[in-house]
């Protein structure tokens, strides 16, 4: 299971670290990852998305230069880094993952990559 931490309210300008740890057996090394968002009445939507190296990564363009996603692949930990944060990125945030059936594996923002979903979320509010 997916367990999403690190949200809160914060004002405009500031900054967040979201993180997004596992119960059961999970191999972060074995799995690409993402962050997706979402409002009320809204669809979900991609936020940035990490290979399972840790390596590459991808992200919406609402979000480049302000968010940064990094995977601690030992600790089995993903993180988002969000700066700047603008009230428009107030949403319930969600992790997801896809387990790579070889050695390594891609994700792109797109929700049909993923096949493992955090349930509680965490929420963001900018104001």
């Amino acid at each position: 299971q997916l367990v999403e931490s690190g949200g809160d309210p914060v004002q405009a300008g500031g900054s967040l670290r979201l993180s997004c740890t596992a119960s059961g057996k999970y191999t972060y090394g074995s799995m690409c990852m993402g962050w997706f968002r979402q409002t009320r009445g809204k669809e979900r939507e991609g936020v940035a998305a990490i290979d399972s190296d840790a390596t590459t990564t991808t992200y919406a363009d609402s979000v480049k230069g302000r968010f940064s996603i990094s995977k601690d692949n030992a600790k089995n930990v993903l993180y988002l880094q969000m700066d700047n944060l603008k009230p428009e990125d107030t949403a319930m945030y969600y992790c997801a993952a896809a387990h790579c059936a070889g050695g390594y594996c891609t994700c792109s923002t797109e929700l049909y990559d993923y096949d493992d979903w955090g349930q509680r979320g965490t929420q963001v509010t900018v104001s």
